[in-house]
């Protein structure tokens, strides 16, 4: 039994089972994708990307995430306008087979108190359904209410899943005060402290590698039918002057690890703590998570515009 530092009790996996479940997998993964998709417009590009890589990812479900910021009246708020995004691009991609769930229409209240969304649910449910030697990846790109919720409401699940964060930035970093992780911190603590198996993915310094231009947009995804069409628009909208402008697109860092795992080289380290001022503190007496330290921007990029470029072939 292992106590996190906020008091709750997590069963332990053994040291030898977590390091193989933190072994990048060597085939194709059963993946839920936990997603605030209208929060930004790099959200829209994982998701799309995502499903266009089935030779490494079978996509079960689609979560959506609570998100609170000038394009949303609240994280309720946030979580609705997500939901509908993803039904969009779903409906967009002839993929309405993908089943969707709400998510969280809050964050948590305290470290102990889990919210049952439908989400939540379903994903423990899928967890305990998995085999633990077949583990479900539950892949986040935005606030971590969801998993950390299903966690709280059903700890075993530890033993079935891998959890796979795009949160937080690099290690080195003067703070970690970065939006997926502040939004929820109890969540945040939780994820980092239940000792379940963990690919970090941080934001600054590792995923912010990820920088795109208009003009590469027009050229390589524009041309890719409806889906290229859609995403131009999206992020050509992001900004009224794009003269000498890049933006990064974040969240694909997440599903280019699980597609190749050396465009996005890692380590395990032990599991760092939050501190009370968002910044990383570590005590080499804790369970192992792997950490990317580095992406490979071109190979993943080329990877994407590839698949895109395909698709409209099909």
């Amino acid at each position: 039994m292992e106590v996190d530092d906020m008091g709750l009790d997590f069963e332990a996996l053994p040291v030898d089972e977590l390091v193989r479940k933190l072994e990048a997998p060597g085939n194709r993964v059963r993946m839920v994708l936990d997603t605030d998709t209208f929060n930004e417009i790099d959200d829209q590009f994982a998701v799309i990307y995502a499903l266009l890589s089935p030779e490494k990812i079978e996509l079960q479900a689609l979560y959506a995430a609570p998100f609170h910021n000038e394009l949303s009246t609240g994280p309720d708020d946030g979580m609705e306008k997500s939901y509908k995004e993803i039904i969009r691009i779903l409906k967009l991609m002839n993929r309405e087979d993908v089943p969707v769930y709400r998510g969280s229409e809050a964050y948590l209240r305290a470290v102990n108190s889990p919210i049952r969304s439908e989400a939540a649910l379903n994903l423990v449910e899928r967890a305990m359904a998995s085999d633990k030697n077949d583990p479900l990846y539950v892949v986040g790109i935005g606030a971590i209410t969801n998993i950390a919720s299903a966690i709280l409401i059903e700890p075993r699940i530890i033993e079935r899943i891998v959890v796979v964060w795009l949160g937080g930035h690099a290690l080195d970093w003067p703070d970690t005060r970065e939006f997926n992780l502040e939004q929820d911190i109890h969540a945040s603590r939780t994820v980092m402290n239940c000792g379940v198996p963990l690919v970090l993915i941080p934001c600054m310094g590792v995923a912010s590698n990820l920088r795109t231009t208009l003009s590469e947009v027009r050229d390589y995804v524009k041309p890719s039918g409806a889906i290229g069409e859609y995403l131009y628009e999206t992020y050509k909208n992001c900004k009224d002057d794009h003269f000498a402008y890049s933006r990064v697109i974040w969240d694909i860092s997440v599903i280019a690890w699980l597609n190749q795992p050396k465009w996005v080289p890692s380590r395990l380290i032990p599991s760092p703590i939050i501190s009370e001022d968002f910044r990383w503190s570590t005590d080499s007496t804790r369970h192992l998570i792997r950490c990317a330290s580095y992406i490979d921007r071109d190979a993943v990029f080329q990877d994407l515009f590839s698949k895109l470029a395909l698709s409209k072939m099909e």
